[in-house]
């Protein structure tokens, strides 16, 4: 293991074996267009995949070591105070999410550059534990990776001297207008190297994977910027951190390619599963509140409980258009007498009951959590 900081190799990559590669490029091809058709088969993607961002978001920020889980941040969300060691986890996801969805509106007016990376780096870093380490700036000293408190010598991976930092970056913002590249090796090769290059003080692993959508949405692979790795990286950390360390250390290239679309490939299959099972609940959900409630509201309430599958009842009273209180209390009652919600906590006086609509946050969970 060399105490030297690491140089960056030049994009785009010559020495693949491409033979190994196109029959993976065209399967991951050929997932990502099956997810992507379900996708646009959607009513209202951002509205049915709201739970399904917020997941994202917890999974890449566990990655680095965060332990709030889904359904504590979506509690968060409605009005449930977060145990103490929980809350700044709670607010970096929270940073996340709000940092893609600036990055999904800067893309529809500008390609994917430095300057956006640095400005969606801003926002996620905002306020939480970090904040001290020049949010939206590139860095201009040597950091290093490894064990807490551990010296740069014993170092686990040095990223490459703030010297050659700026040509290297350079290089990987020229890269990302190669047109010529095939997107999907685009995507791989992007994300590693902007790992490698780890250009920030913190927020490196966040920034790498959240560019992942975007890439292949700017590469018309995706129509939307919608498609989540991490879980699938989250569940398999070794193997993504040692196939990213056997570029630097051996040159291997061609094995991160390969585990990168082998990822691609299940996580799309998965994220495929997840989505049909949310839109086949989304029209049985849709019949059920009518036949349940038979109210003018009954549309507008199911979409409210898609985008925020737990929530306080007042806010589920504004959000769903109800034109007075007694009207939404009658309907949270009989859609729960029904079975189709469940109260997550007593109204009492000014403080507000909290409704769950369990089986989207199960199906997001891949578990049962409510």
């Amino acid at each position: 293991m060399s105490h030297e900081p690491c140089k960056p190799d030049t994009l785009p990559l010559l020495e693949l074996d491409w033979r190994q590669l196109l029959p993976l490029v065209g399967r991951a091809n050929a997932a990502l267009a099956r997810y992507d058709g379900m996708l646009q088969t959607l009513p209202n993607p951002a509205v049915l995949l709201s739970p399904i961002t917020v997941n994202e978001a917890v999974l890449s920020s566990r990655i680095e070591g965060t332990q709030a889980t889904l359904d504590e941040v979506l509690e968060y969300d409605a009005g449930i105070e977060a145990p103490e060691n929980r809350r700044g986890d709670i607010e970096e996801i929270s940073n996340y999410r709000v940092a893609v969805q600036i990055a999904e509106a800067e893309l529809a007016e500008r390609p994917l550059s430095l300057s956006l990376v640095k400005s969606v780096h801003q926002r996620l870093m905002q306020g939480v534990r970090g904040r001290d380490k020049s949010p939206g700036a590139f860095r201009n000293d040597q950091n290093w990776i490894g064990r807490t408190g551990a010296t740069i010598d014993r170092a686990r991976f040095i990223p490459p001297s703030p010297l050659v930092l700026p040509s290297a970056l350079e290089n990987w913002q020229a890269y990302l207008g190669n047109r010529d590249e095939d997107p999907i090796i685009q995507t791989a090769v992007a994300h590693a190297q902007f790992e490698i290059l780890h250009p920030f003080k913190d927020g490196n692993g966040r920034i790498g994977r959240m560019l992942i959508p975007l890439i292949l949405y700017q590469r018309q692979a995706l129509s939307r910027p919608m498609f989540y790795l991490s879980e699938y990286l989250e569940a398999h950390r070794d193997d993504y951190y040692d196939h990213l360390l056997a570029i630097t250390e051996d040159g291997n290239w061609q094995g991160w390619i390969e585990f990168f679309i082998g990822a691609l490939i299940i996580q799309a299959e998965a994220n495929l599963e997840k989505v049909r099972s949310i839109r086949d609940l989304y029209e049985e959900m849709r019949r059920r509140f009518v036949e349940v409630t038979h109210s003018q509201f009954a549309m507008n309430a199911v979409d409210t409980f898609f985008a925020r599958p737990v929530i306080r009842a007042t806010d589920f009273r504004k959000l769903a258009g109800f034109n007075t209180r007694v009207t939404a209390n009658n309907m949270l009652r009989q859609l729960e007498a029904a079975g189709l919600i469940r109260r997550a906590r007593e109204g009492n006086g000014p403080i507000s009951a909290i409704y769950t609509l369990p089986a989207l946050v199960n199906i997001t969970e891949g578990r049962p959590v409510f």
